[in-house]
């Protein structure tokens, strides 16, 4: 049998989510996420993920202080990426540190220690090369800040806003895992020869650097920062869809029907409503473009994917769009570990086959 891509086909029995892009579901742990994110913070998740259970008081409190140990910087990783060149992509910067991941820190401890010291540490390592590039200090953790206001302490060095907090904490709960993706793929292939889970991380990341999987959603930024206010949608929609263009953040290879994860943000920024500004042009312009779009292109059935929202989010928070993707794999940590962690568990190493059909002499 021959599938190019191997696509649909099954390589791996896992329990730790599930996509249906027919019925528009993605559940974690087999809970939907619509049942998850609302009531459960950052921390549980990646616990449940990494577990398969949610953790009781006292995990929770462990959790939490092992990733405040987590987010410290090894000094020989905090030279490493101080030193890399000022215009080396920040995938490449990411992909250079986490490697140097190696024995010496992770001498004797066990692989779900390791998930949570590398999920503690990506956004460090992302705030640190980003603002060695643009010449800013450096800013250190703070302890009393959970994972996700602690990331964006790191980045502008000033406390976040509640608001920026929120949207950002729901963007990278519903993107921290979403099945057998490509970057989730390479990582299993190489844990799968019995490798390190560093290796394997390294290895997801390299896959997540390219545009067909991790490309950062700056059309939408594009588009919303291109309408400007509310008054603005119809007019600039109806001209791009006369003019043949795509709109960008609608429609998505897996879901033929509304992705589950927009449906949770655009809630998000609905509950939001009023205090940012680019959250509700985001909500309105939607509403205006779904329209447009069954009119423009009727029987398409093209809904909002997750980049719309969470381009929107990132705008909202003033987050660069060259961060998007490692803010992405930020995210995806918890869900490269947690199969990683899964395939060391029960394993058999990946060797499918491939079928010459080149010249024979």
């Amino acid at each position: 049998m021959f599938n190019r891509g191997l696509k649909d086909v099954v390589a791996v029995h896992t329990k730790i989510a599930s996509v249906d892009g027919e019925l528009g579901e993605l559940r974690y742990r087999g809970i939907q996420v619509g049942e998850l994110v609302p009531d459960h913070s950052f921390e549980e998740l990646a616990y449940l993920l990494w577990h398969g259970k949610f953790p009781d008081g006292e995990e929770l409190n462990l959790l939490k202080s092992k990733m405040m140990e987590g987010r410290k910087l090894p000094e020989h990783i905090a030279s490493l990426i101080d030193i890399l060149p000022k215009d080396i992509a920040l995938m490449d910067a990411i992909r250079t540190a986490i490697s140097a991941y190696g024995q010496s820190e992770f001498k004797e401890k066990p692989i779900d220690e390791q998930a949570i010291i590398l999920t503690a540490v990506l956004p460090v390592i992302i705030v640190r090369h980003y603002r060695n590039v643009n010449r800013l200090p450096i800013v250190e953790s703070d302890e009393n800040l959970s994972h996700t206001a602690n990331f964006l302490w790191m980045l502008n060095g000033e406390k976040p806003a509640d608001v920026h907090v929120e949207a950002l904490e729901t963007y990278l709960k519903l993107t921290m895992e979403h099945g057998m993706n490509a970057s989730t793929f390479a990582g299993r292939v190489t844990i799968s020869t019995e490798s390190d889970l560093t290796a394997a991380v390294t290895s997801a990341l390299g896959a997540m650097k390219g545009p067909l999987h991790g490309g950062a959603p700056s059309g939408v930024i594009d588009l919303l920062e291109e309408i400007g206010t509310q008054n603005n949608i119809r007019p600039v929609i109806e001209q791009k869809l006369k003019n043949g263009e795509r709109i960008m953040g609608f429609g998505h290879r897996v879901y033929k029907t509304e992705d589950p994860r927009s449906i949770l943000l655009r809630k998000k920024c609905q509950t939001l409503a009023g205090k940012d500004k680019w959250l509700d042009l985001a909500t309105a312009a939607e509403k205006e473009i779904i329209d447009l779009l069954k009119t423009y292109k009727p029987g398409r059935e093209l809904y909002t994917n997750v980049e719309y929202y969470a381009a929107a989010i990132m705008r909202a928070i003033n987050m660069p769009p060259e961060l998007f993707t490692p803010a992405f794999s930020a995210a995806r940590m918890v869900g490269w570990t947690a199969h990683a962690i899964e395939q060391q568990g029960d394993n058999t190493i990946f060797r499918p086959q491939s079928l010459y059909v080149g010249n024979k002499i």
